[in-house]
């Protein structure tokens, strides 16, 4: 399985002075798995808080998460309530504006969907010529189909659900939405084992984001530094790897 990486190799870790950098208050909410969820014991887990952690460890500095609503969070990180906000929060133009944002660590990619005995090899504008696909109106991968998918028949439903339940009764050929999302429901028992992914990732950020990063409160250079230098120590170690392994053993790219 292809394991995603942001990093370039052939960039030198350089080392950070981490006398200003304490401790990390990390900041997450629960209700986002596999990213963030209230593990068995009630406390966080998920990716996410897998990987602050062992930032921290990698960083040998104290670490905390602590839990909030995701529409506090920034209010949170304003009010000085913690130092880092790691909640799959997206990054758009106005979060890289009012706050410190890490390098990326993980894309969002959209996939297309089809059931396992469509005739079809590859997810491109001239394969799906003439085909159906099922997108959840006013989301970007309605905007993406309709702009690069013009000579399919581009249908449009209300929810996600009502665009599997279409794909899955046959009404259309493939569906086109997130791909984390489909991942886990294609290997899900909601499926009923119908479908499988087509083609590989769509991961413009024009349309789908630049995915997922670290926010920090503006001004704060030094943990900024220090946490893209555990990023790039965690890539190299291979424990980035077994982290994106444990959370997506499905694979979404």
């Amino acid at each position: 399985m292809p394991i995603p990486g942001f990093w370039d190799p052939r960039r030198r870790t350089e080392r950070v002075d981490l006398t200003r950098v304490p401790q990390i208050r990390f900041l997450t909410e629960d209700d986002y798995p596999p990213f963030n969820y209230a593990g068995a014991d009630g406390q966080p887990t998920g990716f996410n808080i897998d990987l602050a952690r062992a930032i921290c460890e990698e960083l040998k500095v104290p670490c905390t998460v602590q839990v909030r609503r995701f529409d506090t969070l920034t209010d949170s990180l304003d009010r000085n309530a913690g130092d880092a906000i790691i909640a799959s929060l997206a990054i758009t133009p106005d979060v890289r504006r009012r706050y410190e944002v890490s390098d990326r660590y993980l894309e969002l990619p959209a996939r297309f969907v089809m059931r396992r005995d469509t005739q079809l090899s590859d997810a491109t504008p001239e394969a799906l010529a003439g085909r159906s696909i099922a997108v959840v109106e006013g989301t970007a991968h309605e905007a993406y189909a309709v702009a690069f998918f013009r000579r399919s028949a581009v249908r449009r439903y209300p929810t996600v659900e009502a665009a599997r339940k279409a794909l899955s009764e046959r009404d259309i050929d493939v569906m086109f939405a997130d791909g984390i999302a489909s991942a886990f429901w294609i290997n899900g028992e909601a499926s009923a084992g119908c479908c499988r992914l087509l083609g590989g990732p769509f991961t413009e950020s024009r349309y789908f984001g630049e995915g997922l990063s670290i926010v920090m409160r503006r001004g704060n250079e030094p943990l900024r530094r220090a946490i893209n230098h555990a990023l790039q120590r965690l890539w190299e170690r291979g424990v980035y790897a077994e982290l994106y392994l444990k959370a997506f053993p499905i694979g979404i790219y």
